[in-house]
């Protein structure tokens, strides 16, 4: 199977931590301890989040006296890309040894006529109180917007129009290589037109909506974005929010989500799901291989009316999973209860699928109490 899994940025970096290499090493070793089992049997693509990142580094560049002008954005987000995937690939390798890991600076397509340009709404950087924005504002000339209770920089962010370096990412996927590539959306460049030649451009692309480009060229068979929320929530921040745990593209769509946030992570899944007709999943990184076996978070999956039950619009990695419980259950029951025949597995087997066929996400002693419940 060919998993995608995108890291949101305050995944390595949380809301209001300062931005010490200590506290995100700290992070990134959390990260690999829930993706690490991912890559077993598997072929594993990471993309990340630098958001936090990037705007360190931007601020650090503002202010040093040593040079006339701060470093553009393309290139403070390749330094994000080398920082962020050095952690990343060391203890990967440190939990997967004999397992090849690469990072890859990867550069990310995007057109000079995107009206993102001229409408910023890619938040970066750290979080700040009102005051302190202002003073930005005035000193830095920096666009600043409300990001929940703090203000924070915007820039523009285009959308991903082709990934230059995807044939070197099929390459190592090839050799079975875990591949770190396309952080922070990838360094935005554009040709310069006439010359057939590309530049980088001040500007950071949206990392999912890259991550679901990468995934979709890729042929994945599951786009996992992995943040710091359980699940995605109707009506957010009201008394009314719920989890959404399914879902399809169209539902999604027909709900409204914030631009800066949630937003372009609920654009990446549905076009991936709507592109490729297989399944994406948003929930919190610690959840990884819960979330991969569809048990924990969103799942978004195609509607097929009239077609196959809603609970069989699952990925191949659901299934398995699914299957592999099923099988331990119905060796469970059988200690349980004393009895192991052929006829008693088939009506164990038969409670099992029809939860399944209904959707149904149960655990694994509650349905084991079924079992019991059934055959008595």
């Amino acid at each position: 199977m060919r998993i995608v899994a995108a890291l949101g940025g305050n995944a390595l970096l949380e809301r209001g931590e300062p931005p010490e290499s200590s506290i995100q090493e700290a992070h990134v070793i959390k990260a690999v301890r829930a993706l690490a089992p991912l890559a077993a049997g598997n072929e594993l693509v990471i993309t990340h989040g630098n958001g936090p990142q990037v705007g360190m580094l931007a601020l650090e560049s503002a202010h040093d006296s040593a040079i006339s002008r701060p470093y553009p954005f393309d290139v403070l987000g390749a330094q994000t890309q080398g920082m962020i995937g050095y952690w990343l690939v060391q203890e990967l390798q440190n939990a997967l040894p004999g397992r090849q890991t690469a990072c890859l600076v990867s550069r990310t397509l995007v057109s000079q006529d995107d009206p993102a340009f001229t409408h910023p709404t890619k938040f970066v950087g750290q979080v700040y109180d009102e005051q302190e924005a202002l003073v930005l504002v005035a000193s830095q000339n920096w666009e600043i917007r409300q990001d929940g209770s703090g203000w924070r920089r915007v820039v523009p962010s285009p959308e991903p129009a082709e990934l230059l370096d995807l044939p070197v990412i099929r390459m190592l996927l090839e050799r079975q290589t875990i591949v770190v590539c396309s952080g922070g959306g990838g360094v935005p460049v554009m040709v310069v037109n006439g010359t057939g030649h590309a530049r980088g451009v001040e500007a950071v692309v949206d990392k999912d909506l890259t991550a679901s480009l990468l995934a979709r060229q890729l042929d994945a068979d599951v786009l996992l974005l992995l943040t710091d929320v359980a699940a995605v929530q109707d009506g957010y921040g009201t008394p009314e929010a719920r989890p959404i745990r399914r879902a399809t593209p169209a539902e999604l769509r027909a709900r409204n989500f914030p631009a800066g946030s949630m937003g372009p992570k609920i654009e990446a899944v549905c076009r991936f799901v709507e592109a490729t007709g297989k399944p994406a999943a948003i929930g919190q990184l610690g959840d990884a291989q819960a979330l991969l076996a569809g048990q924990v978070g969103t799942l978004i999956a195609p509607a097929h009316a009239g077609a196959q039950p809603r609970g069989r619009c699952v990925s191949r990695a659901r299934e398995t999973a699914m299957n592999q419980q099923k099988a331990q259950a119905l060796t469970q029951a059988a200690c349980i209860l004393g009895r192991d025949d052929e006829a008693f597995r088939l009506a164990l087997s038969q409670v099992w699928d029809a939860a399944f066929e209904e959707g149904r996400l149960a655990a694994l002693d509650e349905l084991q109490d079924r079992f019991c419940v059934c055959m008595k």
